[in-house]
């Protein structure tokens, strides 16, 4: 019986995966450049400061790489702040877990204030008990660790605990350590969708198609 659930937060319940496709591309943008086709396959792999490297080695900006950054950084804090929304079927699903006594908390890879400034802008921050990010564990989804502080902090075991994710790597991570573990498609995200259907206990093209099924 499943007695509480761990949510990645980007492409699972907040639709924001779209900023990391882009965030490049709007940089340039606003400072007048027109960036070339295919700059958000080159910049994806790359951390921000190395695609800051590649912006100012590539093109005539008038700024530092380490000004780039701190552009970079705004325009994303300002996406969360003021433009990202819910993922179809987040309310109704976080409103049927909740009814029924299910905990909730979330387990992410983006900066706490981003996230939750973003969900509470949509409504949805009272249904999570804490949030945990991978940068204060000091840890990444490649290790169980950051499912198993959740787990712990809600008095569950992983056999009792669901862990929704949109990223292959993160839900083998959870499955292998016993958790249920949910996948969740989103356009954007893991390219590898055979290998999400395969990996998850249940697979789900929209949050709605899990209400009811948390059990």
């Amino acid at each position: 019986m499943i007695k509480g659930v761990i949510f990645d937060l980007d492409g699972v319940i907040l639709d924001s995966l779209l900023i990391w496709e882009d965030l490049g591309a709007r940089y340039l943008r606003r400072h007048g450049i027109e960036p070339e086709e295919g700059l958000n396959k080159i910049l994806f792999p790359m951390s921000m400061e190395q695609g800051a490297e590649y912006l100012t080695g590539h093109y005539p900006l008038r700024a530092s790489s380490l000004e780039v950054v701190s552009g970079l950084r705004e325009m994303l804090r300002d996406y969360y702040f003021d433009e990202v929304r819910a993922k179809e079927g987040a309310r109704e699903l976080l409103e049927d877990l909740s009814a029924r006594g299910i905990r909730i908390t979330a387990a992410t890879s983006s900066p706490r204030e981003h996230v939750t400034r973003a969900l509470a802008r949509n409504g949805l921050l009272p249904f999570f008990e804490k949030i945990f990010t991978t940068s204060e564990m000091g840890t990444s989804k490649h290790a169980p660790d950051i499912y198993n502080a959740a787990a712990a902090f809600m008095g569950t075991q992983p056999s009792e605990t669901a862990v929704f994710e949109d990223s292959l790597y993160a839900l083998k991570t959870a499955k292998a350590a016993g958790y249920a573990a949910f996948g969740v498609f989103d356009m954007l995200g893991e390219p590898d969708q055979d290998g999400m259907r395969r990996t998850a206990d249940v697979y789900v093209t929209r949050l709605s198609e899990a209400v009811g099924r948390v059990n």
